[in-house]
């Protein structure tokens, strides 16, 4: 039997096996399992045993920073992020990977990131994004609110030295003005169960070409029906989600997959989502 895990602490409902789950099933691979194991923090740095027990495993919050040093060998996404949310026994050498950079490119693929961007947020998903961004040729405005400047201008500087001649401001949040090509909402305004929240005002979604929002739950944020309304193409977090996994797969085993396969796999993550909202 092979077995992979997604770790993290506190894990609480998980989308992660439902995905996996899906994905060893198209490739047939029926002597896989995925389960969930939850690490406290602490215990961390005695668990490279566990890790070595298994094929792969994905990794999340709050240990993608604290299961490196236990890693044999850093992927250049890995290293790039200094997080690892993907590790591959590769005969008893672990090599941590970063999948959610791919995640992010595979769902936003067709929309503008190469364009006038604005991002929402500067913490883990939104540096990742903004990086990507500055990295495809992206001119890149921060947006954040009043308490992260401090962390948007350390981001700035990041992303001038990753990729240098990149187009980086900063912005309060509250004063975003101008139009973009895309709009990307990184922060957790509009998450549920807060769903009649948006970070931006509705001048600011007209103003942009198109929209996408790192929340899968709601499925459709209230900035996603705002842009969808006025005519805008708008790209929600369920299929980042679900790219991340399947970049896993490609590491762990060599996976295949088209998108005509996994379309149907992000359609099974947005109706667990709403049912799971409704017995909530």
């Amino acid at each position: 039997m092979n077995k992979f895990a997604l770790t993290g602490h506190p894990l609480g409902h998980s989308m992660s096996p439902l995905i996996h789950e899906k994905l060893f099933a198209l490739s047939g691979r029926t002597d896989s399992t995925y389960e969930l194991i939850d690490i406290e923090p602490e215990k961390i740095p005695q668990s490279r045993e566990l890790f070595l027990s298994l094929c792969g495993m994905n990794v999340t919050i709050p240990h993608k920073q604290n299961v490196i040093p236990l890693m044999d060998e850093l992927a250049d996404s890995a290293l790039r992020y200094n997080s690892v949310n993907c590790i591959k026994n590769d005969n008893g050498k672990l090599i941590g990977y970063n999948t959610d950079c791919d995640g992010f490119l595979r769902s936003a693929e067709g929309l503008p990131i190469g364009g006038k961007v604005a991002v929402l947020g500067c913490g883990g998903v939104g540096r990742m994004i903004a990086i990507e961004v500055a990295r495809h040729g992206g001119e890149i405005t921060l947006a954040v609110i009043p308490q992260d400047m401090k962390n948007a201008q350390i981001l700035m500087a990041e992303i001038m030295e990753k990729c240098s001649g990149a187009s980086v401001k900063i912005v309060n949040i509250a004063d975003l003005d101008g139009k973009f090509d895309l709009l990307i909402n990184a922060t957790p305004v509009g998450m549920f169960p807060k769903t009649d929240a948006c970070a931006v005002s509705d001048k600011v979604i007209e103003n942009s070409g198109s929209v996408f929002d790192v929340i899968y739950n709601p499925i459709e944020t209230l900035l996603m029906k705002k842009a969808r309304a006025m005519g805008k193409t708008a790209v929600g977090g369920a299929a980042m989600l679900v790219y991340q996994a399947v970049k896993a797969h490609e590491i762990w085993y060599g996976g295949k997959f088209t998108n005509e396969e996994i379309a149907p796999i992000i359609k099974a993550v947005e109706d667990a989502v709403v049912a799971q909202n409704e017995k909530n």
